[in-house]
């Protein structure tokens, strides 16, 4: 209940972004209420596992890596529409996935959508499969498909959540 309860409370503080007492407080009734409530449902990672030095390492590669690519999709976009030869080939795209947890193929999924080139339309947990909707097109060599799309991202998820 413990770390569920830290989660909540971490929501909270983050939804309401008010630091009174008052709001502090009814906050930790809250999260505590619903660590409670979801403590039978089973255990869960608290966020003070993501402070061993591996993973705070893992996420801060997953946090660069990803607000590069970001930066980089963002300009190509704006140049792509601005250009002379403004030609978008959109169009949908699977790509398999090497991560086997729900939540490291979520991850996968949420993370490469804030890159503006693939947005994630579905994801079949399966086969482990993610569909995507994207700007431009990759090639059709798996691969490089796989690259181009989930690659680096999910190499650094899979590297927080301990995959091999």
């Amino acid at each position: 209940a413990a770390a569920c309860s830290v989660w909540a409370y971490a929501i909270w503080i983050l939804l309401t972004w008010t630091a009174t007492a008052e709001q502090l407080l009814f906050g930790a009734a809250v999260a505590l209420t619903v660590g409670c409530a979801l403590a039978p449902l089973g255990p869960v990672a608290g966020p003070w596992r993501a402070l061993a030095p591996k993973r705070l390492l893992a996420w801060l590669r997953l946090l660069v890596g990803s607000v590069s690519r970001i930066l980089v999709a963002n300009f190509a976009l704006a140049r792509r529409i601005w250009g002379p030869h403004s030609r978008l080939r959109t169009g949908m795209v699977i790509v398999s996935t090497k991560s086997r947890s729900d939540g490291a193929i979520a991850a996968v999924g949420l993370v490469t959508s804030l890159i503006r080139d693939n947005q994630l339309v579905e994801l079949d947990r399966s086969p482990a499969q993610l569909q995507y909707h994207a700007i431009e097109v990759p090639p059709d060599d798996v691969e490089q498909r796989y690259e181009s799309v989930v690659g680096p991202t999910e190499r650094r998820v899979r590297e927080i959540a301990e995959e091999r």
